[in-house]
């Protein structure tokens, strides 16, 4: 399977979560990572971005309306923006908030297994409301992979946990730490 995109969401704790997942994504993994991260509308985009920049070797971007979609990249959603995927690029919408967030998860998860079907990939990450939920359950029904941070190992277990509630059958309830693992053989990424 060829996997055109990563969809990667979190909150309360994500930071910490961000930084060991990126870390560890090997930078020839071939396939592009967009993020939606829940936090204050008025928070610096540089501030998460020079963050997650000093801890991969992937090029971390804030998404601007219509940018390409290209591997090699993981793109943050800005604040106070929803992320949406369409065919080949991105788009940002400022509709109202989804599960009280501004990026909402849900939108950038569903809209990405619209657009790529089994080709895609999601993960939820520690995180205190269900926002992803929706979203998790649309690529699972859309023939997409499904990966979950196993609640124990989260900051807050409660978006992990409404996640594997929502979802038939997630495909993969890992610690944080192997999560980049998986990402990488499943990309195909390892031996490259």
């Amino acid at each position: 399977m060829t996997f055109k995109l990563i969809v990667l969401g979190t909150s309360l704790g994500g930071f910490s979560a961000l930084k060991k997942v990126l870390k560890s994504i090997p930078e020839d993994i071939g396939v592009p990572i967009a993020i939606a991260q829940h936090r204050h509308p008025d928070s610096s985009d540089t501030t998460l971005r020079d963050f997650l920049q000093q801890e991969t070797a992937l090029s971390v971007r804030e998404v601007e309306d219509k940018d390409k979609i290209q591997p090699g990249y993981a793109y943050l959603t800005p604040a106070d923006y929803h992320l949406l995927v369409e065919a080949g690029h991105f788009a940002l919408s400022v509709d109202e908030p989804v599960c009280y967030a501004r990026p909402s998860i849900d939108v950038l998860f569903e809209s990405a297994a619209d657009v790529y079907r089994e080709q895609v990939i999601g993960v939820i990450l520690t995180g205190a409301n269900a926002d992803g939920s929706q979203g998790l359950k649309t690529i699972q029904a859309r023939g997409g992979v499904t990966i979950v941070q196993e609640p124990s190992t989260a900051e807050c277990g409660v978006m992990p946990q409404a996640a594997i509630n929502a979802v038939a059958r997630v495909d993969w309830i890992l610690p944080l730490e192997r999560i980049a693992a998986v990402l990488a053989i499943l990309c195909d990424s390892i031996g490259k």
